[in-house]
């Protein structure tokens, strides 16, 4: 795990300045604190800090082939690399050392661009061959390690790890992309599909693009896509013992390290299936830790007390307050986009007391994606027997007008709250459910900005990535479109930017064993009465796990990581959210409308409603301009 940089000139023989790397490399640091190199020839350098994981003697980057031509800088894991290295060793290839960034290396010697194919693993990788004057880069198929590139003024093009690696270079222009603000209020983060800043790009889970000096940027190409039109034939009991055969041989892949190694645990399904699977493929107790609250509403400690103790684990738990927000400016700077997700600020502390005894901690992100565990995934298929029997027509005229003048009843429990589900019935299928995905809803979006904003925007709509990607996904079932759709943009633009951001703060490395490619694609061919049954979510995952977890624990109801912002904005940072209104970086842009932000403040405050939310990502996208335009 580390953290990679590099400049392609402008020409192929142009020389790099160091300092200009170095200035880079710099600021990801905290990825790779473990050592740093560059490799410079004429037309490229490539930069690498290092968090050592595998082969800790010999296995630095930059990685040069014996013959000089080609070089590697990559972050992440191969997983299958011995496997790869084998079959490599029989093809008369020779290795100098045990890492599997060497074997990464020699794949691209032996199979050019179709290397990736090969790799079972996270990474993010970039491949200079002196040879074609090229620049491979490349990313894995769900996006777990992240990859930004830009095109400068002088045609030359940099790329990093993190924003804040371009952000080191004087040459990188600093200009707001409007659609992607509006992206942010949309969804809470910037999809991988746009970025905060203009002219810089995120590569795309599952793609890889070849450069060539001062070339004109071309497209990105994917080789990878998630297939849910083919269907697994079984009894449930035989494919919940696949199941967890698979799930065994993933955890066991991503346990291999030369480092100490562990387990975040919280006490629900995910992570207890991971640290269950850990326990019986390990000859000591697995080393886990679990964050808890002291407020008992949102304290997952006691659960995650009886995992470790049915296997027994080394585990270690911390209680902070539910008032924890010192940790704002931290996160700001470890995200450098804005991003709302609250729930950094927990999996940060996790990862920092992870750190202290670890260097790889195993997760159980992606289990909701890939086995379909979310209320909102429940709720759309509900919604979608209603749906299926009405014509969108019928259903606009009698449950938009319905949903709009009934009240918003946030106060009330949840079985009151039929706003939205009115709303729902009143649209179509995707836009729906891109609004049960949503943070700030139309209505809130459009009193939020200024109209000279919304002409700088085009009128750009958020809901056109959600609905062009259910429409044309690879799916045979309405669960599957929506299950794709959360897959190629809430994965990793909340799920994994929020756990490689916070791990990588504090130089910890996370590895998902539940977004293995095999296992992820295995399950997308489960029927949807597997993924879904009798009102539980997961239903396959949680039958299969049952002679492991307590019952108790894998049917109560799903918590996460919740923190109180809507309580924090009537308290302690009440202050901060009547700045919003009145003097901070969001009304210097110009963008928003201030009666509408004084009138948020205000009724959030008198408790009328309740607008935490909005007021954390207000909040949020604040910070992250000053940051961005100091």
């Amino acid at each position: 795990m580390c953290g990679i940089a590099g400049i392609l000139a402008p020409t192929h023989d142009a020389m790099v300045p160091e300092g200009r790397i170095r200035d880079m490399l710099a600021s990801i640091a905290h990825r790779g604190p473990d050592g740093m190199d560059i490799w410079r020839k004429p037309g490229i350098a490539l930069g690498h800090q290092r968090l050592a994981i595998i082969d800790l003697v010999t296995g630095d980057q930059p990685m040069v082939s014996a013959d000089g031509q080609v070089a590697i800088i990559q972050n992440g894991e191969v997983y299958n690399f011995r496997d790869i290295r084998r079959n490599l060793e029989e093809r008369g290839h020779q290795f100098r050392t045990t890492s599997d960034t060497e074997v990464m290396l020699a794949a691209y010697r032996e199979y050019g661009q179709r290397c990736v194919d090969h790799f079972r693993g996270m990474f993010a990788l970039a491949i200079y061959d002196q040879r074609e004057r090229s620049l491979f880069l490349a990313r894995d198929r769900l996006g777990v390690k992240p990859l930004h590139y830009a095109q400068l003024p002088d045609r030359s093009i940099i790329f990093g790890s993190e924003l804040k690696a371009l952000l080191a270079h004087p040459e990188l222009r600093r200009t707001i992309e409007p659609t992607a603000v509006e992206d942010y209020f949309a969804y809470g983060y910037v999809p991988d599909s746009n970025c905060i800043l203009q002219n810089v790009r995120k590569l795309a889970a599952g793609h890889h693009i070849t450069l060539r000096p001062g070339a004109p940027m071309p497209a990105s190409s994917q080789y990878w896509d998630i297939d849910y039109t083919t269907r697994i034939r079984g009894k449930p009991a035989d494919l919940a013992a696949e199941l967890t055969d698979r799930l065994r041989e993933s955890v066991k892949l991503r346990m291999i390290a030369d480092v100490p190694l562990g387990a975040f645990l919280s006490g629900g399904v995910d992570s207890s299936a991971v640290v269950a699977m850990m326990a019986s493929q390990s000859d000591r107790p697995v080393n886990s830790c679990s964050i808890g609250f002291d407020v008992a509403g949102y304290d997952e400690t006691g659960y995650a007390d009886q995992i470790a103790g049915r296997y027994q684990t080394n585990h270690r738990s911390r209680v902070v307050s539910a008032d924890d927000f010192s940790l704002v400016d931290t996160l700001v700077a470890a995200y450098d986009e804005p991003f709302a997700d609250a729930s950094a600020l927990p999996t940060y502390r996790v990862s920092q007391l992870a750190r202290e005894t670890v260097t790889v901690a195993l997760s159980g992100d992606g289990a909701d994606e890939a086995f379909a565990g979310y209320r909102r995934h429940r709720m759309h298929m509900a919604e979608e027997s209603v749906r299926s029997r009405l014509p969108l027509t019928l259903r606009r005229n009698l449950f938009g007008p319905l949903g709009r003048v009934f009240p918003k009843l946030d106060w009330a429990p949840q079985m009151f709250r039929a706003k939205s589900t009115l709303e729902s019935l009143g649209r179509s299928s995707g836009e729906a459910y891109f609004h049960s995905i949503s943070m700030a809803s139309d209505t809130v979006r459009e009193g939020l900005f200024r109209t000279d904003f919304r002409r700088a925007t085009g009128n750009y709509r958020p809901e056109s990535l959600y609905l062009r990607t259910m429409e044309n996904a690879p799916c045979s079932d309405e669960l599957g479109r929506v299950q794709y759709a959360d897959m190629k943009h809430w994965l990793p633009g909340d799920i994994l930017t929020k756990s490689d951001r916070a791990s990588m703060a504090v130089g910890l490395e996370a590895r998902e064993p539940l977004l293995d490619q095999e296992l992820v694609q295995w399950a997308a061919g489960l029927p949807v009465e597997l993924r879904i049954s009798g009102g539980q979510g997961k239903w396959l995952l949680k039958k299969a796990m049952e002679p492991f977890v307590p019952h108790p624990l894998l049917y109560r109801p799903k918590m996460g990581f919740v923190v109180p912002v809507s309580n924090w904005f009537r308290g302690a940072l009440a202050n901060e959210a009547a700045e919003l209104a009145s003097q901070s970086s969001l009304l210097e842009t110009g963008w928003f409308n201030k009666k509408f932000l004084v009138k948020v403040v205000q009724d959030h405050r008198s408790g009328q409603s309740d607008h935490g939310r909005l007021l954390w990502q207000l909040l949020m996208l604040d910070k992250s301009l000053a940051r961005l335009f100091p």
